[in-house]
């Protein structure tokens, strides 16, 4: 049992640093706005159509701004959490439990 919680324990450290490796690309405004985060949630680029830029209607692209990095973190931690239970295989709360509750110490 402690060499398969060893092994898992490898497996995730080695899919945690994969992961930086990792984007995605979240576009807004009809493709106006691109980001592209990594999966440890940093941004790489955000690139904006010069076409939205309006000095009349800097809050226009100050909200495709904010929608495009909130999706782009949200679907960041979605595909490393999808990562880390393709290792854990669920186990997550299951440890959890077996730890008595010790596992968000």
């Amino acid at each position: 049992m402690l060499a398969q919680v060893q092994k898992m324990q490898e497996d995730m450290a080695s899919a945690q640093e994969k992961l930086a490796d990792e984007t995605i690309t979240v576009t807004a405004g009809g493709g106006a706005v691109s980001i592209v985060v990594t999966g440890h949630q940093r941004i790489e680029s955000i690139t904006i159509d010069p076409e939205v830029i309006d000095p009349d209607d800097v809050e226009m692209l100050q909200d495709m701004l904010v929608a495009a990095v909130n999706a782009a973190i949200e679907q960041s931690q979605a595909m490393a959490a999808q990562k880390m239970e393709g290792i854990t295989g669920g186990l997550g709360g299951g440890l959890d439990s077996l730890l008595g509750g010790m596992g968000g110490l």
